[in-house]
């Protein structure tokens, strides 16, 4: 029987990222065919993936990357069943890699794209061999912008980019101090006007339904509902929130405490908490 030396175990870990010993039984087992010895891992990985498809991958690292020139970005959650998986290096590595390769692309496209010789798609289902737990993108958010800045909270839980309308002095501080800020907050859209219409008619409904069991007049809850929509978007709008590392300034207050006409004109964020 074909007996592996440590090289070419070495080798296929490296190039699979698969435990010592699956790599040196997929090598007895292919003769020490290289190749082959990869095909016998991949399809063991098709099988674990295809037996924890329902599984919940709730777990993860989300990752946010933006381009050299600050216009374009991209946030992508590699999602797994345990936190014990998502803390290990060598994944949340592949988040990175796989965050940077999804840059300009599609989910669908970065799923097709060339990873080390495979396709991003069949990487997933290599490590969802080699983990033992269901890997998959979960969340994929692009964004474009005059000048973008990213923020990835410590643990990958949470991460976020911000647009501003311009890039001057001070722009790239600015955008990383707003991501926080989106992260922290978890504004529910930009401004009053970026506001679901749905979701104004639902907390009318919820206040006036308090103001009449309160047994406020009828003739002055109207008024009293506008005061109500006020704090509801200065509590769950980006832009006049009070700004985290200043709770006497809103957030656009501080953006043009940078420069006077500076702007926040955009954000996406994702969070697996």
């Amino acid at each position: 029987m074909y007996t592996p030396v440590a090289a070419d175990v070495a080798k296929l870990r490296n190039t699979t990222g698969a435990g010592m010993m699956d790599c040196k039984k997929a090598l007895v087992e292919a003769e020490g065919d290289f190749e082959k010895a990869i095909e016998i891992l991949r399809k063991k990985g098709q099988k674990v993936a295809a037996n924890r498809a329902d599984r919940e991958s709730t777990e993860g690292a989300v990752i946010a990357k933006v381009n050299d020139d600050k216009t374009r970005g991209v946030i992508i959650a590699l999602n797994c069943e345990t936190d014990f998986v998502a803390k290990n290096e060598e994944f949340v590595k592949l988040a990175h890699d796989l965050a940077e390769m999804a840059l300009g692309k599609t989910k669908e496209e970065l799923l097709a794209s060339d990873y080390k010789g495979i396709t991003v798609a069949d990487k997933l289902i290599e490590q969802t061999g080699v983990i033992g737990e269901k890997i998959e993108i979960g969340s994929f958010e692009t964004i474009e912008g005059p000048f973008l800045g990213a923020y990835i909270h410590a643990g990958n839980k949470i991460a976020a980019i911000t647009s501003l309308s311009a890039n001057v002095n001070g722009s790239e501080e600015a955008a990383k101090a707003v991501a926080m800020q989106v992260a922290a907050m978890n504004p529910i859209a930009l401004d009053e006007t970026k506001v679901s219409q749905e979701t104004i008619d639902k907390e009318l409904e919820i206040e006036r339904d308090l103001l009449i069991k309160e047994g406020k007049p009828e003739n002055i809850i109207d008024n009293i509902l506008k005061g109500k929509m006020q704090k509801f978007y200065k509590e769950n709008t980006l832009v006049h929130q009070a700004f985290i590392k200043d709770g006497n300034m809103s957030v656009s207050d501080y953006v043009k405490s940078i420069d006077a006409d500076l702007k926040v004109v955009g954000f996406v964020r994702v969070s697996l908490t």
